[in-house]
């Protein structure tokens, strides 16, 4: 079994100035009175976005890092509905182009999760219709790179006229979207409404890939015990390519008595992650685990390190990947 850790789109290592998420806000866009120095303004920053993820591909690929999230900002006011399209697929070909040649020929798996304003199951048309664009534009940077195995995490949604119909109204939409969309999510359970096992059984039904998130799981439960679904939550990624993807996550206030605190610390509790992969051992299944933690690809490198202190038996493959 097989088991190799990621990061969410910031390398702390290589510091601020280079990031992929630089953005342009639309009050300062607005304030621009050329139409040529606008466009001008959006073409500086995302080709400043491409070439810093660029580096950040290169940088992983040097430090056997395999498995990372693009951050969701990397078009600047492309979805806002008062900008929209501005040319980017062809001023940026040749750049996206190059990342995905990084990507491919490294066998690095990248994916995205679009951020909480994607609403599948909204009561609210119009939010729907500006899910689909947004996830639209996602898509278009998987097929501008040629990386074929990219996948966007989705949460379930709200809970407009309780859970049961909004799950409904999320199978209703989401059967209207396109195939594109369609064959590119992957849903993940939350930390406020939707649990595991209701998340499980949306993708057994949709027969779509299921991303645990264990601090979620530990925060939003209704007292399952993980381990009761964990084989089937497995399963949903059968007919899928790549191994099952996961998110784990530590609390950042430990200290609480009745509940599990929802923001996630800087760095990953080692004792919780070991004591996780002895439960998935059961499985013998490859799997990929996104750390979701403050300090980064800072927190992957000292949670290996921790790993290597305190158990023994796990055997090292590179620097983010370990056979157990």
């Amino acid at each position: 079994m097989k088991i190799r850790l990621g990061y969410v789109a910031i390398s702390n290592v290589l510091g601020k100035k280079v990031t992929s998420s630089s953005t342009v806000t639309f009050a300062n866009y607005k304030k621009i009175l050329s139409e040529e120095k606008k466009l001008e303004k959006l073409r500086t920053v995302a080709l400043s976005n491409l070439v810093s993820l660029q580096d950040i591909i290169k940088y992983n690929i040097k430090n056997n890092i395999h498995f990372y999230r693009i951050t969701s900002a990397l078009i600047p006011l492309v979805t806002h509905p008062e900008v929209g399209y501005w040319g980017h697929r062809e001023f940026l070909k040749k750049d996206f182009e190059y990342v995905g040649k990084l990507i491919n020929e490294s066998n690095m798996r990248v994916d995205t999760h679009p951020d909480e304003f994607n609403v599948i199951n909204s009561s609210n048309p119009k939010v729907v219709e500006n899910t689909i664009i947004n996830l639209s534009r996602q898509i278009e940077w998987f097929e501008d790179m040629n990386y074929k195995d990219g996948k966007m995490v989705i949460h379930i949604g709200g809970a407009t006229g309780g859970k049961e119909v909004a799950i409904e109204r999320f199978i209703q939409n989401f059967n209207k979207f396109p195939k594109s969309i369609k064959d590119r999510i992957i849903i993940e359970n939350d930390d406020k409404t939707y649990t595991a096992r209701e998340t499980l059984m949306l993708c057994k039904t949709l027969n779509i890939p299921m991303v645990l998130d264990i601090h979620h799981h530990n925060c939003n439960n209704s007292c399952d015990d993980i381990s009761d679904i964990l084989e089937d939550i497995l399963c949903t990624w059968n007919n899928e390519k790549l191994p099952p993807k996961m998110h784990f996550s530590s609390p950042k206030d430990t200290s609480l008595i009745d509940k599990v605190d929802k923001k996630h610390a800087d760095f990953i509790n080692p004792i919780d992650f070991i004591n996780f992969i002895e439960v998935l051992k059961e499985f013998n299944k490859d799997i990929d685990i996104m750390l979701e933690c403050k300090e980064k690809d800072v927190a992957l490198f000292k949670l290996v390190d921790d790993i290597k202190s305190i158990n023994k038996n796990y055997k090292w493959i590179d620097k983010s990947s370990f056979i157990v």
